[in-house]
Formats: structure tokens, C-alpha cells, sequence
């Protein structure tokens, strides 16, 4: 199927839409003063060496320290390729001592950005390694015959002498050697103007920075599904028209100007399908419904019937909504960028072939998918686990923050709740302090209970504390605030 590129550039955003046949399937999001850090490499500082935790703290220029897994270190990569032992973090870095990493994981929430040693580079056909002498296949190359092709060719091109590695992307599928030596002798360019700067610049420092979102479209996500790519920005365009001409000349034609009158974004609908992906709520076009919950540790999804009655039986109209379930959950974790462990609780399936079905679907739907997954089978508890790479936040993440009347639990407690909490309150006060009355400053709907239902309990409490009591309505507040004043 064709897959059609929307790119909308502002001064201040630049979002990008991936839509196949009218409903979008991926967002992408960056912010000028928000920019991702993932592939950029610095030359950072040991902050803090952690053996319990075998990581370390490096600073590299961000606002919170980075930190690095003894996994992460290139010399244990290596030691875990060939069976061997990890060695310890703190026999191989020490507080102070400056090193080249890259980000393999944007800041998320409160942790700072997650960093490598084993150092990657990617252009448009090859991903260059330069510490890692080999060349390896993507796993999305599936032909025994074309893997064995390929990394005969690139081989054969490697400079003499060369002392990295490769790994061919999907994109290289189909290339000439034109290209493949065209892009190898770009990332060796580029190798060599980082090695300059790591060579003159302090440490903490930038050595290279990622390309833009709309660059990194063309060199990522642009393959041979990809129909027209529409840009609304005449100088963005022209650049990218440019950038294409030089490292991705296959693409030139199809990146097209749009000058239309209406917002490129509204073609698609694409700003009612992001309002959409921020609701727990996806609705199916049978009447079922998913209802998905991100938290810390885990998200989690589940599917249920809705008004959906359909099928020739209760097995059949289960077996159909988990069918179609599976489809529209593999869209919503592309379109929200959900990462991490995913938890999904399909309805109950007895039948084993229908259980299977269900997980072929879910397969099928995810393989369209850039990013990792992995999928384990149905659980004793008929749960199926499943994980997704992340790399870089959500869409929720991006777009929205901790609810400030809630904060973040997603529900309030009562104004009976908090009528009763204010009473204990103005008891316990009581004991403390003799004031000669005590004025209540609520929401609204916590002193319209007051006025009502709980008058004759605040009433009492008056009595009890040989006190008046009045109320205010403070209309600032929310109903989890109040204040008790005393007179």
C-alpha cells in the first residue's frame, strides 16, 4: 500500500504525518526548543561511578546528567559477543575522565538521556560502525540469497585498510554500487570531521548532531511504499530538495511543494486524529472499543465487545472484535509512539485456533512497524506481553503534562470527601487554637454540600467546637483545595 508523507513546518514545530489510504499511521513531533537528542554524540564527563548499580553518571551538556549501563560500554559488548564475563564499570571509568558516547534513549520524565559507547552513524543505505569490524544484514532483508549478496557487495567496496564495520539497512535493498559507495564514503567523511572535533573540543561538548526531523524523514522513513511527500513550507522544500539531490537522488521527484488554501494537516484530518490519540478511548468501527492506560512502568490495553453483537454467536462476535482489535492496536502504538512493556487483555478466547489467529493478525499488523517489537504467546492469565523499543517520548508525553487538579491519578476525590476532610480539620484545629470563628474558603460544589446535604453535620461541629462557622466560595479553586481561615 502506498504511504503518503505530510510535513507541516513552523517556526516554533515541525510535525510530520504518515498517512495509508486516508488514516494516519505515524506522528512525529519536534519542537524547536524541544529537539531530540537521539544519534547526537558528545564528548562527555564521568560524573559518578555507581558499581552497586554498575552505571555511571555523564554529564554532556544537558540539563540532567546522562547515564550509561555497563552493557552499554563497547568493551563488553564485545566481551558479551564472545561469551565472556562483564568487567565491572568502575575498572573501566573513573569521576572525571572524559568520553565519546551517543544517546540511544531521549531524557524521559525524570530519567536523564540513556548513552552508548558503541558508537553508530547512519546514512541513507549504511548504518557505519567504527569500532565494530563487521558487516551485518537488517533483519528486514528476510532472503538468505539477497543477505548473502549484499554483504558480499559491501564488502567488496570497504576502503582498504578499514578498520569499522557496516550495517545495511532495508533501504539498500534493490541499490546499486554507485549508491552503497556513495553513502560509505559520506559516512566516512563525516567519521573524520567528528574525530577533528573530538580532538580540539572540551569535554562536556556536542561532536554531532542528528539531522532534522525532515531530513531524517527522507533518509528514514521514505522507502519504495512511499507515494508523494508534501511539504507546506516553500524554503523547507527547496532545502530538502537540495539536501535529496546530494544524499538521496531516488527521492527528489516525489517531494512536492503544497500550496494549497487549506492547512496541509486538515487534508488528512490529521489534528482530529491527534486529539483522538490522546484519549484512553479508540473506538472500533464495530461498535468494540480499546481503552488504553500509559503508566510508569508499563501501558496497558483492553479490548472490549462494546455495542458490537455481530457475529453468529458469543465465540464468533469475541473472535471478530479481537481480530479487528488487533489491527487498530498496532496503529494506536505506532500513531501514540507507546514504548516499553505493553500489556495487552484481549476478551476470552477458548479456542485455541481463534487465540492463534488473533496473535498472526497482531504479527501481521505490527511487521509495518520501524520500530522493534517483540510478542510473547497468551499467558496462563490470557494476557499477551509484548514489548516496543523506545527511544523517544510518547505522543502524550509530548503534547501534554500532569493534570494539575488530579495530578496525574485521573480522577478527583468527592466534595462530600472533602466536606468531611474539612470538618476533622476544623476539629483537629480546635484543640489547638481558640479563634473566635473559623471561615471555610472552598470550591463551589464543596460549599453548595455544605449549604445542603452536610449542613446539619457543620452544624453540629459548630455546636461542638462552641464556634461559628461560615463559608466563602473561592472560585480559584479546585475541588481538592480549600482553606480554613481562623478569625
Amino acid at each position: 500500500m502506498t504511504e503518503d508523507i505530510l510535513i507541516n513546518v513552523t517556526p516554533f514545530e515541525t510535525r510530520v504525518a504518515i498517512v495509508e489510504q486516508g488514516a494516519v499511521q505515524e506522528l512525529h513531533i519536534e519542537r524547536s526548543i524541544q529537539r531530540g537528542h537521539v544519534g547526537n554524540l558528545y564528548l562527555g564527563k564521568i560524573v559518578r561511578v555507581l558499581p552497586g548499580m554498575q552505571s555511571a553518571f555523564v554529564d554532556i551538556g544537558l540539563e540532567r546528567a546522562a547515564f550509561i549501563h555497563v552493557a552499554d560500554l563497547r568493551q563488553n559488548r564485545a566481551e558479551r559477543t564472545n561469551g565472556g564475563a562483564f568487567t565491572p564499570i568502575e575498572k573501566l571509568l573513573f569521576e572525571g575522565q572524559p568520553l565519546m558516547v551517543q544517546v540511544i534513549k531521549d531524557p524521559l520524565g525524570t530519567k536523564g538521556a540513556r548513552l552508548s559507547t558503541q558508537i553508530s552513524i547512519a546514512g541513507r543505505m549504511l548504518v557505519y560502525l567504527p569500532f565494530d569490524p563487521h558487516v551485518g544484514i537488517s533483519q528486514k532483508i528476510e532472503s538468505e540469497e539477497d543477505r548473502i549478496a549484499l554483504r558480499a557487495r559491501v564488502q567488496k567496496l570497504m576502503p582498504e585498510g578499514e578498520k569499522g564495520g557496516f550495517i545495511v539497512r532495508t533501504q539498500a535493498e534493490g541499490a546499486s554500487d554507485e549508491e552503497l559507495s556513495a553513502d560509505i564514503s559520506y559516512l566516512k567523511i563525516l567519521w573524520e570531521s567528528i574525530q577533528k572535533k573530538l580532538k580540539s573540543e572540551p569535554a562536556p561538548s556536542l561532536l554531532h548532531a542528528d539531522l532534522t526531523l525532515e531530513q531524517r524523514v527522507l533518509r528514514d522513513m521514505v522507502g519504495p511504499s512511499t507515494g508523494t511527500i508534501s511539504v507546506d513550507s516553500r524554503s523547507t522544500t527547496m532545502q530538502l530538495r537540495e539536501w535529496a539531490k546530494v544524499y538521496t537522488p531516488s527521492v527528489l521527484s516525489r517531494i512536492k511543494h503544497y500550496s494549497g488554501e487549506r492547512p496541509l494537516f486538515d487534508t488528512a484530518n490529521v489534528d482530529e486524529e491527534i486529539a483522538r490519540a490522546l484519549s484512553r478511548r479508540v473506538d472500533l468501527k464495530s461498535g468494540g472499543y480499546l481503552i488504553i492506560d500509559q503508566t510508569e512502568a508499563l501501558t496497558t490495553v483492553d479490548v472490549n465487545t462494546g455495542g458490537f453483537v455481530g457475529g453468529r454467536n458469543f465465540d464468533d462476535t469475541i473472535f471478530k472484535t479481537n481480530l479487528e482489535a488487533a489491527v487498530a492496536l498496532a496503529r494506536q502504538l505506532r500513531l501514540r509512539n507507546l514504548g516499553g512493556i505493553i500489556i495487552l487483555d484481549f476478551i476470552d478466547m477458548e479456542d485455541p485456533e481463534h487465540r492463534n489467529a488473533v496473535l498472526a493478525e497482531l504479527n501481521k499488523a505490527l511487521s509495518k512497524d520501524r520500530t522493534r517489537t517483540t510478542v510473547s504467546g497468551f499467558s496462563q492469565l490470557g494476557l499477551v506481553e509484548m514489548t516496543r523499543k523506545r527511544t523517544r517520548d510518547s505522543l502524550a508525553h509530548q503534547l501534554c503534562e500532569v493534570c494539575p487538579t488530579c495530578d496525574s491519578r485521573g480522577i478527583v476525590r468527592t466534595p462530600r470527601t472533602m466536606c468531611y476532610e474539612i470538618l476533622r480539620e476544623i476539629l483537629r484545629e480546635s484543640r489547638q487554637f481558640n479563634p473566635k470563628e473559623f471561615r471555610i474558603l472552598a470550591s463551589q460544589d464543596v460549599v453548595d454540600l455544605f449549604l445542603e446535604e452536610e449542613s446539619s453535620h457543620l452544624a453540629m461541629l459548630g455546636d461542638f467546637v462552641g464556634k461559628p462557622i461560615s463559608l466563602e466560595v473561592e472560585p480559584a479553586y479546585t475541588q481538592e483545595q480549600y482553606d480554613i481561615i481562623l478569625m
